[in-house]
């Protein structure tokens, strides 16, 4: 196995050119592992350690531009009004050595539908930007898992920035394991609300092949918020409508048996955890002076 070193971007950017099948490791969180278990051998190993920009972010007005690179640990204590989903997600990585140095881009790169950043980037609705030395080009979150632990990469790509709009609302994520700490994920939710388009958006992980969205739950959650008039008026979300968002996003599922759960389990759970989530956004929107007077 030989081990590639760039010292620019732009030399990471040859050298996966020239290297196709080199595969890319920055905090090696998860390359490693496969390497360590004899499940994947390279023919070469990229390092991107020496990439500065890829452990750089910047808050604008609007968006929050996130290297690759940036580690969880950074985003927990740096970005925690900007992008509280996420936040939360980066707080469920396993141990603090790894959130010292695991980022989303890694995440994002194996594509794994266990990865613990995955749920939060479908919910916020973030946007991946990659580049070779063809250019560069944006894939929306929702386009960019492809299948089972595939994207929509080529083969000469690299993963720069993930863009990912403010909050404008509450965020909520929460991740169902063996154990606390140093657990993949059985199944997780991510759920944000978004005031400014008056609609939600919801992130389902290790619950199908690929992360996904319900989106049918988001259109019927979106049109009784509407028709209710709930964004205006502040009232509680009626029982009923909680109930069916959460068995909408259950049926969204698609998981399978596997040592650390069953396919029946991921689809209770993730139910569980969408009611659970929409309760304590809501009551987060309700509280914070959105509303009409006098609907707190």
């Amino acid at each position: 196995m030989d081990f590639l070193r760039p010292a620019s971007w732009e030399e990471a950017l040859a050298a996966k050119a020239e290297h196709p099948t080199a595969v890319p490791i920055s905090g090696g969180t998860d390359v490693m592992v496969e390497i360590n278990f004899d499940h994947r051998r390279p023919e070469y190993l990229l390092d991107l350690n020496r990439i500065e920009l890829l452990r750089e972010w910047e808050v604008g007005e609007e968006n929050v531009r996130l290297g690759a690179s940036v580690p969880y640990t950074q985003i927990m204590e740096n970005l925690r009004a900007e992008l509280p989903g996420l936040a939360l997600a980066s707080h469920t990585v396993a141990s603090p050595q790894i959130r010292n140095r695991g980022g989303v881009g890694g995440n994002l790169g194996t594509a794994s539908p266990a990865g613990d950043a995955h749920p939060a980037l479908l919910a916020a609705g973030a946007e991946v930007e990659v580049e070779s030395v063809r250019g560069s080009r944006f894939i929306p979150i929702d386009e960019f898992y492809t299948g089972v632990k595939r994207n929509a990469l080529q083969p000469d790509e690299l993963i720069k920035t993930v863009h990912i709009k403010k909050a404008d609302g509450p965020q909520q994520y929460s991740k169902v394991g063996t154990r606390n700490a140093m657990v993949i994920a059985v199944c997780a939710f991510g759920l944000a609300l978004h005031p400014e388009t008056r609609t939600v958006r919801t992130g389902i992980g290790s619950a199908a092949p690929t992360p996904i969205r319900a989106k049918e739950a988001e259109a019927f959650l979106n049109a009784a918020l509407e028709e209710g008039g709930f964004w205006d008026n502040g009232k509680i979300i009626t029982p009923s409508i909680a109930k069916q968002f959460a068995d909408l996003c259950s049926a969204a599922a698609n998981p399978i048996d596997d040592v650390r759960g069953t396919a029946k389990y991921r689809r209770h759970a993730v139910g569980i955890m969408a009611r659970r989530q929409l309760g304590w956004t809501w009551e987060q929107y309700r509280g914070t002076g959105r509303t009409l007077e006098g609907a707190a």
